[in-house]
Formats: structure tokens, C-alpha cells, sequence
């Protein structure tokens, strides 16, 4: 049997059929049902809804950064992170996205055939991405003139260094869905419990034994409940920006 795709012709056969049909075929099913033609369609829109979350949540966050470290570098008189803290914040941040193949999509994702496009993309990173900065620089704000870190590099990038890996990794399940995050939509527990221990890890590395190693420092205690206050309304925000273009169809 040969079914129309698009432009091309694809074979179809059972694994059954005599062998001048199989030879001829472009698939060969293992059960005599169409139906797992149905499981193979809806599986690749998953894993392509699963790419295209990877690709928004890297190129937005790359973006907002380039835009918060371009700014810091014009009036602080040191470099806002250290070298070897950028390196440990990537290798945190990506660590959180490797279960994103295990992630569940929801259902209107895969209703339909999605076709790549880098104009949607474009604008989700120009939208989403400079929400980040905005509270980069609350954060730089915060360290300067709350905490007096104009002259304290090591505070300045301690506290910077959290809050840009908790907002990063936070904000994963709220770009991975066109849904209110954890409420009507909730991501598999792989990368649950990976973006959790990512989270974790970043709070508890400036106290740990090797924390003096990268350069980090203490954190007073009035820093913490400002940067729950912060990741609140990054979140906020971000998911007000997310269901804004949603509204208007252009993502």
C-alpha cells in the first residue's frame, strides 16, 4: 500500500507480505495495524516539542546573559564572574536540562504537525531573554548598594552566581510549557529532581569546602529572603511575557 506524504510516497508493508512487497517498501510494520504509524507520528512531535524547549531555554538564557554581563562590564572595576564560576554555572545549568528527553509534552503540542520556526524562536528569545537581565540587575543593585560590594568582588560574585543559576534553572518548567508550570502542567520527575538538585547544589556551594576555590564568599543572611523575592517576580514575569505571545500567536 502506498500512502501520499507531502511531495514523496512512502511504501508501507507487514512484516508477512511476501518478499517482493518488503523489498519494495519504505516501512515495514511489525503488527498488521496502522495504528503504530499513529505512535511513531505522535512520538517524533514529542521528541521535536522536547528540541524546541532545549533550543528556547539555551539561546534565552545565552541572550539575557550576553545582555547582563555586556552591562556590568561597563561600571564595575572587576569582572562580574570569575572565569572558572561562568564554567561551574554552565556545567550546573546544563546538567539540569539533560533529562529533558525523559520530559512529559502536553497534549496540544502534538495535536497537530509543527513546522521549525526561526521566526517564532527569534521572537521567544527576544521577548523571554531580557527578562533574566532585568533581575541580573536588581541582583547587581542589590550587592552594591544593600551590601556595599563595590569594593568586595568575591561577594558580588557569590551573590550574582545564585541567583543567575537559580533563576536559570527555575525557569525551565515555566518555558517548557504553554501552561501555568507545576499547576496544570508538571514536568517529569527526571528533570524534577535534576532542576531541584541543581538548585540545591548552587545554594549550598558558597558554604561548602569548595567554595574558597571558586572564589566564593559568605552570603548575609538578609540576602536570601530578597533573593526569594527575586526569583517570584522573575517568574512572574516571565510567565506574563510567555502568555502574552501565546495571545497573540507568535510562539
Amino acid at each position: 500500500m502506498r500512502r501520499p506524504c507531502g511531495p514523496l510516497d512512502v511504501g508501507i508493508s507487514v512484516d508477512s507480505a511476501v518478499d517482493i512487497a518488503k523489498e519494495s517498501a519504505d516501512v515495514i510494520l511489525l503488527e498488521k495495524s496502522l495504528m503504530v504509524l499513529e505512535e511513531g507520528v505522535l512520538e517524533g512531535r514529542k521528541v521535536f516539542a522536547n528540541i524546541l524547549k532545549y533550543v528556547r531555554m539555551g539561546a534565552s538564557s545565552n541572550f539575557g546573559n550576553m545582555f547582563s554581563v555586556l552591562g556590568a562590564s561597563i561600571f564595575l572595576p572587576f569582572l562580574p564572574m570569575a572565569p572558572l564560576q561562568i564554567l561551574s554555572n554552565n556545567l550546573l545549568y546544563d546538567f539540569s536540562q539533560v533529562p529533558i528527553p525523559t520530559d512529559d509534552v502536553d497534549p496540544e503540542q502534538i495535536a497537530r504537525p509543527r513546522p521549525w520556526s526561526m521566526k517564532e524562536i527569534t521572537r521567544f528569545i527576544l521577548f523571554i531573554g531580557p527578562c533574566s537581565s532585568i533581575f541580573d540587575y536588581t541582583t547587581y543593585l542589590m550587592m552594591l548598594y544593600i551590601f556595599g560590594a563595590w569594593d568586595k568582588p568575591a561577594l558580588f560574585q557569590t551573590g550574582w552566581f545564585v541567583e543567575s543559576l537559580l533563576t536559570q534553572t527555575m525557569i525551565i518548567h515555566i518555558i517548557r510549557t504553554n501552561r501555568i508550570p507545576f499547576l496544570q502542567s508538571r514536568a517529569s520527575w527526571p528533570l524534577i529532581v535534576t532542576t531541584a538538585l541543581v538548585m540545591m547544589v548552587g545554594t549550598w556551594l558558597p558554604f561548602s569546602p569548595i567554595g574558597p576555590v571558586l572564589g566564593f564568599t559568605d552570603l548575609p543572611p538578609l540576602y536570601w529572603p530578597l533573593l526569594i523575592l527575586t526569583l517570584f517576580c522573575y517568574a512572574l514575569l516571565t510567565q506574563s511575557v510567555k502568555v502574552w505571545l501565546l495571545q497573540r500567536s507568535w510562539i
